[in-house]
């Protein structure tokens, strides 16, 4: 029999890389009735997605789709364009003249893996060999960014309907960069887009998609779904289902 995972109390952590004080929200398997370490994964816009991740695990627990997981949910205690919330900054891997405070990805990055990551072990058992990170839209922007550097810190990456449109598509860019450098990446990458999303959204992944498979990376599994019938707001719960089996499963 499966079980739901416990949602814990948030708390807050500073971070020293961004300055900015986070909301961290944890969803847990019961210890006493599956006991760790267990993989985990980190959704952005926590304060507004972190409950279509937890329904989606849930469904996926039920149907046996995955094991016992730790997710956790990273906000800032203010949902999408509420002061205080600083996703243009901390997704957006580089600066546009139009948007002066973005581009702040690599240090976020920094904050997920150096600050987040051992106070989460700190309080859980965790296996550091099944490093996750969700996101949608400018989330998995910054996902994508976290995947695709030189030495990435996270192997577990779920990008749900990607803002590849950013700066001119400069992940794009990012990518062939690291595929010059080095052909191996060891991860698994969950892509996800709805079929009646924006024709930018799902004409970027298709390119992004023909990029990686015309010079592919050694050792990156990559699972990529076109979702029918869903548009870039309904398809969360879909996505996040079908990129948590394609990733842990």
């Amino acid at each position: 029999m499966t079980t739901a995972p416990a949602r814990k109390p948030h708390f807050v952590l500073p971070s020293p890389q961004t300055g900015t004080d986070y909301s961290i929200q944890v969803a847990a398997p019961n210890p006493a009735r599956e006991p760790g370490p267990w993989p985990a994964i980190a959704f952005m816009d926590g304060d507004d997605q972190f409950k279509y991740a937890v329904a989606a695990y849930q469904a996926a627990r039920a149907a046996r789709e995955v094991p016992p997981l730790l997710l956790v949910g990273v906000g800032y205690g203010a949902s999408y364009i509420k002061p205080g919330n600083r996703r243009l900054r901390d997704y957006t891997p580089t600066t546009m003249a139009t948007e002066p405070e973005s581009g702040g990805a690599d240090a976020f990055v920094a904050f997920l893996a150096d600050t987040l990551w051992p106070e989460l072990a700190r309080r859980h058992p965790l296996r550091d060999d099944a490093r996750g990170l969700a996101g949608h839209s400018l989330g998995a922007l910054l996902v994508l960014h976290a995947l695709f550097q030189r030495a990435p810190r996270f192997n577990r990456c779920l990008a749900s309907a990607p803002s590849l449109w950013w700066d001119e598509r400069s992940l794009l860019r990012l990518t062939a960069a690291r595929r010059d450098t080095a052909s191996e990446l060891p991860a698994r990458l969950f892509l996800g887009v709805g079929t009646e999303d924006t024709p930018s959204m799902t004409g970027d992944l298709a390119l992004f998609e023909a990029q990686l498979a015309a010079r592919p990376f050694a050792a990156l599994e990559i699972v990529s779904r076109h979702l029918p019938g869903r548009d870039h707001y309904n398809v969360l719960p879909q996505s996040f289902r079908e990129g948590l089996h394609a990733l842990f499963g």
